[in-house]
C-alpha cells in the first residue's frame, strides 16, 4: 500500500513501515496526486473523503492506494472525480482565509483526526 498524505504526523508514524508519498500542499493537492495514481492503475484502498470533517474545514488528508499498478479501474476514477467535485463544492463555501490564520493548536487537532482515520484503515490492512 502507498499512503498519499500531506500530514507530517502520518509521515512520521508510517515512514519506514509503509510506503509514503508526501505531498507538499493542501487537501486538493493530495486528491490530485491520488487521481494521477488511479490513472496509472493504482486502486483506492480508503475513501478519499472518509470521516466527518468537511474538506473546507481541514487542510490535511491521507489516502491509501494499492502499491502496485494494474489496469485503471473506472469505478475508482469516477469516485476520485466525484470526490474532487465535492471538494470544490465545499471549498467554494469555505473560509475566506482558507485556513491561513488557523491557530497551531487547531492544526494539531486536524492532523490528529486525519492520523486516526488513516490509522484505523492502515493498521488493520
Amino acid at each position: 500500500m502507498i499512503i498519499v498524505t500531506n500530514n507530517p504526523d502520518v509521515k512520521e508514524k508510517y515512514e519506514g513501515i509503509r510506503q509514503i508519498e508526501f505531498v507538499e500542499g493542501g487537501y486538493k493537492d493530495v486528491l490530485i496526486r491520488v487521481r494521477d495514481l488511479i490513472f496509472e492503475g493504482h486502486e483506492l484502498l480508503t475513501h478519499p473523503l472518509m470521516g466527518s470533517v468537511k474538506p473546507n474545514e481541514t487542510p490535511y488528508r491521507s489516502i491509501a492506494v494499492s502499491r502496485h499498478a494494474g489496469k485503471m479501474d473506472n469505478d475508482n476514477a469516477i469516485m476520485i472525480a466525484e470526490c474532487m467535485q465535492t471538494f470544490e463544492k465545499f471549498a467554494a463555501m469555505g473560509r475566506r482565509d482558507r485556513g491561513r490564520n488557523t491557530p497551531e493548536w487547531l492544526l494539531e487537532d486536524f492532523r490528529y483526526i486525519d492520523l486516526t482515520l488513516i490509522s484505523s484503515a492502515v493498521d488493520y490492512h
